[in-house]
């Protein structure tokens, strides 16, 4: 029996082999078009280097060494606007930044206070009328004024009279007529006369009536007597008002606000982690956003004390406002410049872009412009520190940077490399 199974396994034999010989070639096969079919998927035929020695696995180590490098001629640098500078030392200025808020310049308002109580006749101003000095505003009946009118031309009259007396007692006098008692007497009269009658002229004035007018006032109709006109003091804006006809209003009623809004304050907090780099005479830049336009201005004022509530102090800045973009109440954001250092590289923002993860800048050397590493250091909002990846003198792209990663990603997803 086991021989016949012996001779039964050596007749099998060649056919065993046969099979396994051709597993093992399809293995083989399969394994030499695996490999040329994922060398085909990576390289594009254009894009090959080809070496004298036709060394197929050099060909691939060369490509792999320069992927990341973009090639652009000249022509194109300039269509791209593609910047190169060379990487060396620069000042960096220091800034911080400050919240604050405009409000109106109380060196160039007033607050109109009527200066007799009274009733309000007329309002001829209203809220956000632009006025000019001498303007009028509103119109007070005021009863008070009346009686300061009557008083001074009863000053008035008074005063004449006792003119008269003392140059008539004079005359008497000197011609020996009348004792010299009354003479005395009539200059004192004058004298006094003549201190009532200032009093009562001084208390129109500081009620806002000129010279000129007290010489009418006895020319005038016993109507205007009660008529206070309130006037505009300055060119400005009437950014308060609260007033109306009919009602009565007192000396201490404040009834409108004029504002020469021409210049306005920027007021801005100060932390108290910022407070010892603050100095009057900084120079800021001052952003409100939504399409207001920045603008620079110079610190005039730091305060002393710090704020309860708030623990900031005060700085101010006054700027110009001439079409009155800058409204009060508006916020803005102010990044003052407190000095500056000197850095051994520093390198623009525009310079910088994030390639595979990494902050990187293109660096230019005879392949093309290929993306380097950096780390950075201290920065602004314009310029950076570069504290290792770029060396003193090399070329590299100071504008455009952002052009050579989309070409750079372009290439990766096939499109060929520029190279």
């Amino acid at each position: 029996m086991t021989k016949n199974i012996t001779l039964k396994i050596k007749e099998k034999m060649p056919a065993i082999v046969i099979i396994l010989f051709l597993a093992a070639a399809f293995l083989v096969v399969g394994f030499l078009f695996g490999r040329k079919s994922g060398s085909t998927g990576h390289s594009n035929p254009s894009d090959r280097i080809v070496h004298n020695d036709g060394d197929e696995h050099e060909t691939h180590e060369g490509e792999d060494e320069h992927g990341d490098v973009v090639k652009l001629s000249e022509q194109e640098l300039e269509e791209f606007g593609i910047e190169i500078g060379t990487a060396g030392p620069g000042k960096l200025q220091l800034h911080t930044s400050l919240p604050g808020e405009i409000r109106v310049n109380q060196d160039n308002s007033a607050h109109i206070v009527p200066r007799v109580p009274g009733i309000v006749q007329e309002v001829k101003k209203k809220l956000g009328d632009f006025v000019r000095k001498g303007d009028l505003l509103a119109v007070i009946e005021s009863r008070e004024l009346a009686d300061a009118k009557a008083d001074y031309l009863a000053d008035l009259e008074r005063f004449a009279s006792a003119q008269s007396n003392f140059t008539r007692e004079k005359n008497l006098w000197e011609k020996k007529i009348s004792s010299e008692q009354e003479y005395i007497n009539a200059k004192q009269g004058i004298a006094e006369a003549q201190i009532e009658l200032r009093s009562a002229e001084q208390k129109l004035h500081s009620l806002g009536f000129t010279e000129d007018y007290l010489k009418e006032l006895p020319n005038m109709s016993d109507v205007s007597f009660t008529r206070y006109e309130i006037t505009a003091p300055f060119v400005g804006t009437i950014v308060s008002k609260h007033i109306t006809v009919g009602e009565v209003v007192g000396d201490e009623s404040e009834i409108f606000i004029i504002s020469d809004l021409s210049t306005v304050w920027v007021d801005l907090s100060v932390y108290q982690k910022d407070l010892a780099y603050i100095q009057p005479g900084q120079t800021a830049t001052i952003s409100a956003r939504h399409g207001i336009p920045e603008i620079k201005g110079e610190i005039s004022y730091v305060g002393q004390v710090v704020g309860e509530q708030t623990r900031t102090a005060l700085a101010r800045i006054v700027i110009p406002n001439p079409q009155e973009l800058y409204r009060p109440g508006i916020f803005v954001t102010a990044n003052v410049a407190v000095g500056e250092i000197d850095v051994p590289l520093l390198v623009p923002q525009s310079a910088l872009q994030t390639v595979d993860g990494k902050t990187c800048v293109f660096i230019q050397d005879e392949e093309g412009f290929e993306p380097q590493p950096v780390e950075l250091g201290r920065a602004n909002e314009a310029y950076v520190e570069v504290k290792s990846g770029l060396a003193a003198g090399q070329r590299y792209v100071t504008k455009g940077a952002f052009t050579l990663k989309a070409q750079l990603s372009k290439e990766s997803f096939g499109d060929g490399h520029g190279h």
